[in-house]
């Protein structure tokens, strides 16, 4: 049986999400992410899924077999943490990472409580790193 993506990209509005986002301080975190996120990377915003911020994409194909399209970086004001997508291998992330700031890290993401929190020049490092990373693994066929 083939795996359905839930987390594709679709014509919801940005804007509307974030101004949807409860929390004041939340919210205003979201919009300096956008302006970050994509004075950084030169892709609009698109929405991904219900909840995920996205910019640019790429086509990956695992060995398995397991096919499906991602955004190259992206983030979501959750309701207890922000979440940043960046590409868990890319280059110096590690080191990049103990530059960051108040985070914390799981599977494939980096965790902010707010952009206060952060080296907002070492977040855009890491942003073109991972861009950077995709593309040079995933390259458009």
């Amino acid at each position: 049986m083939a795996y359905e993506l839930k987390t594709k990209e679709n014509d919801n509005s940005v804007i509307e999400f974030i101004e949807n986002v409860d929390h004041p301080k939340k919210r205003q975190d979201a919009y300096r992410l956008l302006d970050i996120f994509t004075e950084t990377t030169g892709y609009p915003a698109k929405m991904w899924g219900a909840s995920i911020i996205g910019f640019g994409s790429y086509h990956y194909k695992y060995e398995s077999g397991h096919e499906g399209d991602a955004p190259l970086v992206g983030f979501s004001p959750r309701k207890s943490k922000i979440s940043l997508y960046l590409a868990a291998c890319a280059p110096a992330r590690e080191t990049l990472l103990m530059k960051l700031g108040k985070h914390t890290t799981g599977k494939g993401c980096v965790y902010i409580n707010k952009v206060d929190d952060i080296d907002v020049a070492v977040l855009q490092e890491m942003i073109r790193n991972s861009v950077k990373y995709l593309q040079e693994t995933y390259p458009n066929e």
